[in-house]
């Protein structure tokens, strides 16, 4: 007589419901839920979250990078129930309101800036990253027809480099996953080698692959004289390009170079902004602004989507004219939602008030001190840091020019055995990275470290 099977449990009669009418994003569906697990969450919790049977997992990761001090933040979920009591949505065309008024201010005044430039001066809202830079290539573009420049229409991005996945920024991100089937949709930018220190010759400083990467964009400066709008680019950390970071001399390479050559300069700080790599933004570790800057993710705490694009009084001042047509007439419905506008102001509260990045700093040298002994496994290709963000790229026998191939699945048994353990930990390829809330106290650390070393080590075994 066959046995009874085994009651389902809360959190397998929701992958049931959720299997039946969701499709989850960056996700081949047909692995769930057998060979890519589905963990239903419940709640969360400081740098935790829970399942729907009270299983937690560590997110390692951020929620995909957005939250900045752990999950049901009591502060920001205060000041959006405060503001749902008085406005929750208004068109912000031809209206206004506090939160969005506050917001600019705020974010203006805590901008990078740099000796003898106008700092930025204006601030346009949009809903999420990629729609950001969507408003930053076009304010890019549309400037210089304003002007009568029709001969610039050309974007510079950086080979590896990740920006969204709308057309327009999927057009200037180089990360064939995500492009290759779209690429008959996208316009043509040009790409120019990354800064990348892990692409670093043998005895080639992280300094010197910046200078070189520097000197092939000006190259194509050179090549393509006064078609370039702008270059845009990920400050320090190419973050879905596996975590790959470089040395801050290319940043004021690229400023000087877009001076030069009367171009823009976009940062998209949409995932390093806000503290994740030392400073408030990572462009400040290179002592330059931008034309236009990107933010979103972490500036709402990881609450409400939300993206703000900065820029200079002089991009906005072309723009005005009596012709519709001069206008940039870019919308979303939701543009500088006063929820989103009420979690963001909250968000900027906690870092006047709690000293964030140096305590990002104390927990950056333990992420450091247990990251360190990583370097030695035999399957590790490199370990690297850049504030709170440490990756791990694994290659056979440790040996960057014999990655493991993509069938070998390496990155998903990590995750999977990391998982297992209750740590979240999303791959990117082959690397691993930490990126976890700024609430990480060291018991957590101690616990991310132990599971990433065993989950590498599962991973690997068969190698």
């Amino acid at each position: 007589m066959l046995a009874d099977p085994a009651p389902l449990t809360l959190a397998d009669r929701w992958r049931q419901r959720d299997l039946a009418v969701l499709w989850h994003p960056c996700t081949q569906m047909r692995e769930h839920p057998d060979t890519l697990p589905l963990v239903p969450i419940a709640r969360g919790e400081g740098p935790w979250l829970i399942d729907h049977d009270g299983r937690r997992y560590l997110d390692a990761v951020s929620s995909w990078w957005t939250n900045l001090f752990g999950h049901a933040e009591p502060r920001i979920g205060a000041a959006i129930a405060h503001q749902a009591t008085q406005l929750e949505q208004v068109m912000l065309a031809g209206f206004s309101h506090e939160p969005a008024v506050a917001l600019a201010e705020r974010l203006l005044a805590i901008a990078p800036r740099q000796p003898g430039r106008d700092p930025l001066a204006k601030v346009f809202y949009a809903d999420n990253g990629s729609a950001g830079v969507e408003v930053a290539l076009k304010m890019a573009f549309h400037y210089f027809r304003n002007r009568g420049e029709m001969h610039r229409t050309r974007f510079v991005a950086l080979e590896n480099g990740y920006h969204g996945e709308t057309l327009g920024a999927l057009s200037v991100g180089d990360i064939p996953l995500y492009r290759r089937v779209y690429a008959p949709l996208l316009t043509e930018a040009l790409f120019a080698p990354s800064p990348d220190a892990y692409l670093a010759e043998p005895g080639q400083s992280a300094a010197q692959r910046a200078h070189e990467a520097a000197d092939r964009l000006a190259d194509l400066f050179d090549r393509h004289p006064g078609e370039i709008c702008a270059v845009i680019l990920e400050p320090r950390l190419q973050c879905a390009g596996g975590m790959r970071m470089h040395d801050p001399v290319y940043l004021q390479r690229a400023r000087a170079l877009c001076d030069a050559n009367g171009a823009f300069l976009i940062a998209d700080e949409i995932a390093t902004g806000f503290g994740r790599t030392g400073t408030l933004f990572a462009c400040e570790q290179a002592g330059v602004m931008p034309d236009l800057l990107c933010l979103s993710k972490g500036l709402t705490g990881g609450f409400l989507p939300l993206a703000a694009v900065l820029t200079t009084q002089a991009l906005y001042d072309a723009f005005l004219d009596d012709s519709r047509e001069r206008a940039f007439l870019h919308s979303h419905s939701y543009t500088g939602n006063p929820l989103a506008c009420a979690a963001a102001l909250a968000t900027l509260d906690i870092f006047a008030t709690d000293d964030v990045i140096a305590r990002n700093r104390s927990t950056a040298e333990v992420m450091r001190r247990l990251a360190a002994p990583f370097a030695d496994h035999p399957h590790m290709a490199d370990v690297r840091q850049a504030g709170m963000v440490v990756a791990f790229e694994l290659a056979r026998n440790g040996d960057r020019h014999t990655p493991f191939p993509a069938e070998a699945r390496i990155g998903l048994r990590a995750y999977t055995a990391a998982l297992k353990r209750g740590v979240v930990l999303r791959p990117l390829g082959n690397v691993l990275y930490w990126m976890p809330p700024y609430c990480v106290e060291d018991e957590h650390l101690d616990l991310l470290a132990q599971t990433t070393l065993a989950a590498i080590e599962d991973a690997t075994a068969c190698a």
